[in-house]
Formats: C-alpha cells, structure tokens, sequence
C-alpha cells in the first residue's frame, strides 16, 4: 500500500482544531464506512495516468475478492473498452494507486498496480469507472456520452489536467449516466501536477525553494546528467550555471538549454534542459544561475526551475559540436543538450509528422527497409539497427501540434513554391540535441542548408501501347463520416470527414488517374459500398472526356470497409468474361478475414484481340496482429504466414484455373517488402517481380520511418512477361510530405490552403505503372534484291575480276532489317576461285565456264528472313 504519512499528520492537526472549538474539515477517514472511491485522476502528458481509489470505511478491502476493477468506456462508447480487475487490498483511511506502466517515476514511485507499458488507459474525453463486483460504485465522466475533448473547462477538466476530489466528498457517483461536471466535486490543477498522489485528505508540505546565486559554486552539468541513460539524482535540488545554447520558451517547450563549460569527461554531457513555464525571459547568450530540481522526463534529463539568476547577457555561444551519422545511443547521451551541429549532407527520409508536429527524418543516405533488401532474421534485424544509427530527428523548437508556420528546414516558411521531397538534402543543421517522443532529435536555432536533389518527375515513360496502372488511393470513400468527433466509427468511416475534403481529396486522386492515363486501373482501398467506384470512374471522366473510363462492376465484395477495384478504357480493351473473386470458397487457405478478395478480369485489346488477365490484389498488413501469425520479431511484421498462405494460394488458382496460358499479372498492395516469404511465393509459383526486374533492388513505392521499399507491385506470368515494356513507380506521394494532402483534420487555415488539386500526395503510395506491347506477331518477311555489275565477266583470261554487287532490303515494319552473306558456290571449274574485298565487292577468277553464285538474306526485328541469290558468269 502507499504509505500516507502526510495525511495521518493532516488528521491529528484537525483534531487538534476541534479540541479547541474551531470546526474543521476533517480527512474523509472520519467516514465509518462505505464503498472505495475515486480520489484523485490523473490525466498529464504522454503515459502519465493514474487513478487513485481511497478505502473510506473503518475495515481493510481485499480488491480482489470484493470484485473492484476500473472499466474504461472510449469517445462515448456505452460498452467498457477496457477492464483492470484490481489486486490486492487497501487498509482502512488509505489509498490504492493504479497507474500506467510508462508514467513518470514520481507516479510509479507511489502506484500499488501498473498496467503494461502499451496499456491505452484512458484520455481525457473517455468515461472511467470503478466497479465492485461489476456493479458502478464510483465514476468520472458520462458512460455513452462523447464530450468532444473533456469534461469540465479551465484547469478542472478531464484532459492534461489533475483532478483531486473535494475533501467533504465521501461516496462515489454511482449513476454512470448522469452529467458529469467535475467542478461540482473535483479541484483541478495544471498538467502532471503529482505532488498529491497517494495521500488524499492532506496538502502536501512544500520544501523550501532552492535560490539561483551567480556567487556560488555551481555543480558541473556532467555531473547533472551523468554518463549513463538517465541521471542518478532524479529529485535532488542543484544549482548549475551556463550559457543559454537555444531558448524555447515559447511554442510549447516552455524552456531553454543550458551549456556549462565542462567537466572532462568525455562521456558526460555538459547541457541540459531548464524546464521554466512562466519563468522570466531568458535569450541565447546569457550567462544564467539556475536552481531546481532534476527530472527524468521520459528519457530527457532536465532541470525544474525554482529560481533563475541572469549573471550576464552577450556571451559568445559555445563552439557547436559535429555530430555524425552513424552515432550510436551512448554517442548521443554524451551529447544531450549540447549545441550541435550535423556537417553531413543528410537526405530527407520521412516527412509524415512534419505537418501536424513539425518534425523529420535526416538520414544518412535514403534508407532501406531491411526486408526490401536482404532476406528476414538477422540480416534484416541487424539492417533495422543500424537505420536507427542512421537517422535523426530534425524538429521545429515547438511542442505545440499543427505549428503555424510550417518551417522548412532551411529556416525559411514552407509554400508550395518553396516546398521539399523526401530525398532532397540538408547539410549543417545546427541546434541543440535532445530527446522527446522516443526520438533524438535536434532543435534548430538556425536555419540549414538544403539542397533539391529529388526533384519531381513527369509520369515515367514505360513504353508500349497498351498501360496496366496500380494504385492505392488511400481510402477513397464517398460515405462522408457522419461523426468525424466520434472515432468509434473511424473502423468504416476512413476517408474525407467532409465534402469539402471529399472534394479536396477526389481532385487530387482524379489528377493523377489522368496524368497516368492507363488502360486498365486496378485500385485499392475504395469504400467497399458498390458505388464508390463508379463515382470515381465518373470524376475522372468528367476531366478526360465522358464514356472513357467505366468499371468492371462487382457491387458489394467481401465484408470489409474497403475493397478492390478495376475501372478501364472501353476504346482500349474489352473485359473477357465475368469478373473472378479470389476467396476461401475458391481455396480455403485464403483467409477472407484477413485478405480483402482479390479481383481478377480477363481482358482482350481490341486492336488486336490479345488476351491478358489483371489480378488486383490488397494483402493483410503489417499494421494490426494475426493471433495465428504473430511477430516473429525477424523484418516481416505481423501476420507473414498469411500473406504467403494467400500468395500460394493465388498463383496456384492463376496458373492452374484462371490464367494457364501464362498471360496474368498481379498488382496491388501486396503489404510485404520483395524479399520477405509472401513475394518468395509469388516467385516459386512463376511469376516475375517486375519492379526488380526493371528498376534493381532499390526499387520504392513507400517510405515507411524514413526507409524505402516497394509494398505495390507487378508480377507477371512467363508469356505476359514477354510483352511487358518497361514498369515504374510514379514518385507523386512517398516523397511528398503530408502537409499537402487533402485532410483538414489536423491542419490551420494557412496549412489548409496549401492544398492543390493536383497529382501530388494524393495517397501515401505510389502508383506503379506497366507497359506493354500487344500488337499482333510478325509474319511477314523481309524483301530482299540483290544484283551484281559485272554479271557476265569476259573474257575468260584466268585473272581477277572486281564483282560490286547492289542489295535492296526492306521490311513492311519500317524498321531496319539486317542483311549478311550467308552462302557463296562456284561451279564449272576446279580452278574457280574468289575473294571478298568488303561488305559488298568482291574478285572472282575468270575461269572459263566458272560460275559463281552469292546468297544474302535478310531478317527483320520479328525473326523473320529472305534471301535472293545472284549469279555471276564467265564467258559469253
């Protein structure tokens, strides 16, 4: 149990009082019985939740046996979510603590049960129950009621705020229906407020504050930080000094950095973070005295600030120190809070938090997802390692979400005219290094160099004359969400929360579509409603020209939100029999509640009759576990058994039923890198990885963490493969950073209006496209005239003659054809004889009688050939 010796002096205190006639509150202790109540919440930054449950009554509660557990209920669910059966017991007049697993130690220093460190818990817009034998015996919040973001307004609300229950409370709320206003019952304080925790009914004593002197001896920030991951005094009052390296005491960090000149040791870092809301205004280059706390703050050393002295203003920074890639975790620690700079010419690798958090990757070099590149287990293990090695964290100076301005990492305002691409470069980026939301990361007090290195493209030349496009339009949904406050309904609603981000997001998809402008389009993640299709087809029309594009229509497919699709140019080919779904009807090794239904059609050219088969297929991810496939922590993620159990599955109904004259290719969201065991399936059953083939091993369609690799693919039966021309990714989306998407959900007015309606992040992957020739075979062969001048040499004086000889060749093609001498006789005479003086003339002997005869043939591009023999004759 948590001890509560500050709360029993609280009690004796108010005896005290009463002795003497003065009427007090006393501790709810004084209650001679009753269920467990929630006494105080918790609800700060990151993991820091927890709940604490005080034992009114005069006898020990055994939780367990008594039936207690806490019950979660999400965004206004009206079924718990979540239940924690709670352990042990609680004495009478004391507390229980229930807290995250992840939370800050000053909590866990006081918690009787953690949950795991993964453990969602609560937020502050969820309803939180405490039940004895599943009956409510308390609650905070309303059960079936979603409040938007909290309860409560101010500082006595239910999200990023402590909430302590009113001393003359003492029974809980056991209608869990009723409106909840905490102010009614509750006193709320600022975010991670825990001084409190594990003692209600008493205020805790405060220490005395500790006093800036620039008099005194400071300690060395070394020995502040120390030389392993975390400082060795957490708790302790210091007093340190130090140049201010970088101030961000506006945008949310609400402090500065703080550089000592050293203590020698190489492995010690010589800054820190002066945690000070509301502290006075500091700048860079002052000298500053400061005194408080140390902190471990999920996983940065800082320094809570009681008192700042500022000892003088002007000071030259310090040198900043060169920080290379590859640095290892220790290189880093030895560094936290320091200012430093990154000399290398670092690529840009991922860009998906910049918008809402203003944060990306540097990498040394675009990285590869280790299984795009080398084979699962430990090469692939060893591979993640050192990407991480590889790569940091540029950030903007600001903790607040949806920054505006967005900054570019040259210092200057992000626009779509002065915009950046994963792979572009940054050199010199120059701040402080330290380390938040699990990523080390460097603050920038300047601006870096940058340089275009991965510029746009135009929609890549694959050749042929026939294209087979595929595309993940990432949730292309015509159902608007009804609720976009409400996420218990985001598992269908997953696309545009409004029309006019349907609209935004349908003129970017519709742009690209165009630009590409395939024949055949296999589509992934469209609402899987039976007309989404359709309505996209009918966009993308309404651009190109009416009657273009049309569906193959498959109405409702599947039980998942999202489904497969097919839209294709009428003019160009025509749909060979009825569409095919790949089920466990047709193998019952596909897994239907894993895999959306692959969709398979037969078309025809209708230029030339060819016939080929398109199989659009979208795999189970990675992203959520299969409990018959788990994890098995070698590259491949979740569920790789059946990804591959669907692979096998697939090609042997292509080669063996749907697709037996080797014409198929399969395209799609495949969810697996081109090394992992699934796409080893798709190459044992005979299908060729076109994007390898073509574009090498460093192939991308996707940039996951600032890794490149390829999850959208083409592969191709052996006779198709023949006839493919060229295939590429368009790199409109994996390199673009998110901020210019169609979603307002996490964006300013400033940040919306860098939308536009053009082919750029219209999705998070990349289309890949596929040429291919489909023009009916060569038959026809060549022609070919040859004639000679001399044909007829005389006279018949046994000496050498010159024979130049004109051929003539051509195919109906237009193409070159190539023409070689295959063939010489002479006949006559034993004494005929000839030599070739180049490509075309050539002696002869004039031997009486003799006769020569020359054969050339020709062949054009297709194979075929002709000949044409000329005669050359001595004598009359």
């Amino acid at each position: 149990m948590s001890p509560s010796p500050r709360r029993l002096t609280a009690a004796v205190a108010a005896l005290t009082l009463a002795s003497a006639g003065v009427v007090a509150f006393a501790a709810p202790a004084a209650a001679a019985s009753g269920d467990l109540f929630i006494s105080e919440y918790v609800e700060g930054s990151s993991n820091n939740k927890a709940i604490e449950i005080y034992n009114p009554s005069t006898a020990a509660v055994d939780l367990a046996a008594s039936g207690y557990a806490l019950k979660q209920y999400s965004n206004g669910s009206p079924s718990a979510g979540l239940t924690i059966p709670l352990t042990g017991s609680v004495a009478p007049g004391d507390v229980y603590v229930l807290a995250h697993g992840a939370a800050d130690g000053a909590i866990l220093a006081v918690a009787d049960q953690v949950t795991g460190t993964t453990t969602g818990l609560y937020n502050g817009d969820d309803a939180v129950a405490l039940v004895k034998a599943d009956v409510i015996v308390d609650v905070i919040g309303q059960i079936g009621v979603d409040p938007g973001t909290e309860w409560g307004t101010g500082l006595t609300t239910t999200a990023n705020h402590t909430l302590r229950r009113n001393a003359s409370v003492l029974t809980g709320d056991t209608d869990g229906t009723n409106p909840f206003d905490p102010a009614v019952e509750w006193t709320g304080y600022a975010s991670d407020t825990f001084d409190g925790l594990g003692s209600y009914g008493s205020d805790p004593e405060p220490d005395p504050d500790p006093v800036a002197d620039c008099a005194a001896t400071p300690a060395t920030i070394g020995s502040v930080q120390g030389s392993g991951a975390a400082t060795t005094i957490p708790g302790q009052d210091v007093l340190i000094e130090g140049v201010v390296v970088g101030d961000f005491q506006t945008g949310g960090y609400d402090g500065y950095y703080v550089q000592d000149g050293g203590d020698g040791d190489a492995a010690t870092s010589d800054g820190v973070f002066v945690y000070a809301p509301g502290g006075a205004a500091v700048n860079a280059g002052d000298s500053v005295s400061v005194a408080g706390a140390v902190k471990e703050q999920f996983g940065l050393t800082e320094i809570v600030a009681a008192d700042v002295e500022v000892c003088s203003t002007g000071n030259p920074l310090p040198a900043a120190v060169p920080l290379t890639l590859p640095a290892s975790v220790s290189q880093r620690e030895a560094l936290e809070g320091m200012y430093v700079t990154l000399p290398q010419n670092l690529a840009i690798g991922e860009t998906f938090e910049y918008g809402r958090f203003g944060t990306i990757t540097l990498t040394n070099g675009r990285l590869d997802t280790p299984t795009a590149v080398v084979e699962p287990g430990a090469a692939a293990v060893a591979l993640a390692a050192a990407n991480l090695e590889n790569s940091i964290t540029l950030d903007d100076g600001r903790g607040t979400q949806n920054p505006d301005p967005a900054i570019h990492p040259d210092g200057d305002v992000f626009t779509l005219d002065h915009s950046f691409r994963s792979g572009d470069l940054v050199q010199n980026a120059t701040g402080v290094l330290d380390y938040r939301f699990d990523a080390w990361g460097v603050q920038p007090t300047e601006g870096a160099d940058f340089t275009v290195a991965n510029p746009r493209s135009e929609v890549p030349e694959v050749g042929g004359d026939l294209k087979i496009s595929s595309f993940n339009v990432l949730n292309y949904f015509t159902s608007i969400d009804p609720t976009p406050a409400n996420s218990n309904d985001d598992s269908y609603f997953r696309g545009a929360d409004t029309a006019e981000e349907f609209q935004r997001q349908q003129d970017k998809i519709v742009s690209a579509l165009a630009d590409i402008d395939a024949d055949v389009f296999g589509l992934l993640e469209i609402e899987n409603n039976g007309t989404a299709v359709q309505a996209l087809a009918d966009a993308l029309n309404a651009k190109v020209g009416a009657g273009t594009y049309v569906p193959v229509t498959t109405g409702v497919i599947g039980t998942d939100a999202i489904a497969t699709a097919i839209i294709y140019k009428q003019a160009s080919v025509a749909p060979v029999g009825a569409h095919l779904l790949m089920t466990s009807a047709v193998d019952p090794t596909w897994s239907d509640e894993r895999n959306r239904p692959g969709l398979t059609q037969r078309f025809a050219s209708t230029e030339t009759g060819e016939e080929f088969v398109v199989s659009v297929n979208h795999l189970k991810s990675k992203g959520s576990a299969c409990a018959e496939s788990p994890d098995l922590g070698d590259g491949q993620g979740n569920c790789s058994a059946v990804r591959t159990a669907a692979a096998k599955a697939l090609t042997t109904w292509l080669n063996t039923t749907v697709a037996p004259d080797g014409r198929a290719i399969v395209i799609g969201d495949l969810n697996s890198y081109d090394h992992e065991d699934s796409i080893d399936a798709f190459v044992a059953g005979g299908f060729t990885d076109l994007e390898k083939q073509f574009n090498g091993e460093h192939a991308y369609s996707y940039v996951f963490d600032g890794q490149l690799g390829y999850l959208d693919y083409a592969l191709a039966q052996p006779a198709l493969l023949a006839d493919v021309s060229g295939v590429s990714a368009w790199h409109i989306n994996a390199d673009e950073p998110s901020l210019i998407d169609y979603d307002m959900s996490f964006k300013l007015p400033a940040q919306d209006a860098l939308w536009a309606p053009d082919p750029y992040r219209s999705s998070d992957h990349d289309p890949v496209i596929v040429g291919l020739n489909l023009t009916p075979p060569d038959t026809t062969d060549p022609t070919i005239e040859v004639t000679a001048d001399p044909s007829t040499v005389f006279p018949p004086n046994n000496k050498m003659r010159t024979v130049q000889f004109s051929i003539d060749a051509a195919d109906d093609s237009g193409e070159d054809v190539t023409v070689e001498l295959t063939d010489v006789t002479a006949t006559g005479s034993s004494k005929a004889t000839w030599e070739q003086i180049d490509d075309d003339t050539f002696e002869v002997k004039a031997v009486k009688g003799a006769v020569y005869r020359f054969t050339w043939t020709a062949t054009d591009a297709a194979g075929n050939t002709a000949s044409d023999t000329v005669e050359v004759v001595v004598g009359k």
